[in-house]
């Protein structure tokens, strides 16, 4: 699992996978996948190993596959070459492609194969891709910083800045780890954010910007860069032509979505096209409208809250009308850590599966 996250940030929308191979209790080889497009875990293994791998054992966190994926060749077919005799696999791939096929092929060709060691964590390692793999949608996770008291900015509107230098790191190396930074046409309104990645290394996601009716204005900093940074507005039938002909001839893709009941794009079709171009993981961060949008319709997996040592009063609140009406009915999250960043506390935690009603 350590090698396989060295490929964190490359692999999307694959896998981040780990191998080792063994003979009599000594790693002669190891791999990880690198990069999308490139060989994967249990090739690279191969590869590195010192000598023939006949006779010996692979550990890999994830099923191996069993098809073609554009220049890679299934990596079943190498290990069935090799003769190695027995396979240590994590967890079965989800991929229907693959789900239990290359257990299988292994199996018949006389393979010893165990599946299911750290299941769990195998998974959680994965989280991104399992969710994309079996539903098509984007896996969301919501980041904003708030005050003690649970306001994301004044009465006034003002946020700059709620939480620390180091938080703002943390915040920036999170949109390094998504495909895509999603935030409402009100925070570029009233905020104007370049949403790239400045004060860490990494690569910027694709900017996106619900905006129902194109209110966005021509000369906001999220359309600029395209070329580092590219931009996705996603409208409706009722945007403003004008303003789309200009945001076109600006190189600026504008995505025409459903309607939800109030007019305003439908959050859950805009998830589902993101989905098909390939964006796996999406990081949103705001505003409050959108947060709450996408906790009330169930399309939120895992929350990133930074919590400032400080009381606003009155204020905007992170998350606005769910309509609840009982404390039993609260969406529930699992805690996956809590931590310091300067003087700020992060608390990270996934939405549960049955949190949705």
């Amino acid at each position: 699992m350590r090698l396989a996250r060295k490929g964190l940030r490359k692999t999307s929308p694959n896998p981040m996978v780990g191998a080792l191979i063994v003979r009599n209790g000594e790693i002669i080889g190891q791999g990880y996948h690198h990069r999308y497009g490139e060989n994967h875990a249990e090739i690279n293994a191969i590869q590195d190993a010192r000598g023939e791998i006949s006779g010996a054992t692979l550990y890999v966190t994830l099923e191996p596959c069993c098809h073609y994926e554009k220049k890679t060749p299934p990596c079943v077919d190498a290990l069935v070459k090799g003769n190695i005799a027995k396979a240590v696999i994590g967890t079965v791939d989800p991929n229907p492609q693959v789900n239990g096929k290359g257990i299988e092929i292994l199996r018949q060709r006389g393979i010893e194969t165990k599946v299911g060691v750290l299941v769990e964590e195998c998974c959680r390692l994965n989280e991104v891709y399992f969710k994309y793999i079996q539903t098509g949608l984007p896996f969301v996770t919501l980041k904003f910083a708030q005050t003690l008291d649970g306001r994301i900015a004044s009465a006034t509107g003002n946020s700059h800045w709620i939480s620390s230098e180091s938080s703002r790191r943390l915040a920036h190396s999170l949109r390094s780890l998504h495909d895509g930074i999603l935030v409402g046409v009100g925070t570029v309104l009233t905020d104007d954010p370049q949403l790239t990645v400045r004060l860490v290394k990494g690569r910027n996601p694709i900017r996106i910007v619900p905006d129902s009716r194109l209110r966005i204005p021509l000369s906001s900093r999220v359309l600029e860069d395209q070329d580092v940074a590219p931009t996705i507005i996603a409208a409706t039938s009722r945007a403003d032509g004008e303003k789309l002909f200009s945001l076109k001839g600006m190189g600026i893709e504008v995505l025409t979505v459903d309607e939800d009941e109030k007019g305003e794009v439908d959050l859950k079709d805009l998830l589902k096209r993101l989905g098909k171009r390939g964006i796996s993981s999406i990081l949103v961060e705001g505003g409050a409208r959108i947060i709450t949008s996408l906790l009330h319709q169930g399309l939120v997996d895992k929350v990133v809250i930074v919590i400032a040592p400080k009381i606003m009063g009155k204020g905007i609140e992170a998350v606005g009308e769910l309509g609840i009406r009982d404390v039993g009915r609260a969406l529930k999250l699992s805690f996956v850590r809590a931590y310091r960043r300067g003087e700020d506390l992060v608390i990270e935690a996934r939405v549960k599966a049955d949190a949705y009603p």
